[in-house]
């Protein structure tokens, strides 16, 4: 069984609140999950100014070290929050300078 870690949608419209899930991949989005792992409201409460993101991350990490994928939201969540590590993008590789030991490697000695 592939296990995946998503977001499942829940609320009203206009007042959604998203639930981080772990969640076999072929059920549907707001089916019945293995296990409830934390609570992400977009929305501000009156006097805010931050959103907040209620999680555990014992249990994210015991189902990323099992071999559950996340999706690109929740990537991209736990990146922001320090969970896991950011990836560079293709752009930031090709702009960063090369190592000095591989340039001086490159060019032949005379």
């Amino acid at each position: 069984m592939a296990v995946r870690l998503r977001m499942a949608v829940h609320g009203v419209r206009n007042s959604r609140i998203f639930h981080l899930v772990a969640v076999n991949q072929r059920q549907r989005r707001n089916a019945k999950p293995i296990e409830l792992l934390g609570v992400y409201n977009p929305r501000l409460k009156p006097g805010e100014s931050t959103k907040t993101i209620e999680w555990s991350v014992q249990r994210i990490q015991y189902w990323l070290n099992v071999g559950a994928t996340p999706s690109k939201t929740v990537t991209k969540l736990l990146q922001m929050g320090g969970i896991l590590p950011a990836q560079r993008t293709a752009s930031e590789a090709e702009s960063a300078p090369a190592s000095p030991t591989a340039e001086a490697a490159s060019q032949p000695s005379a």
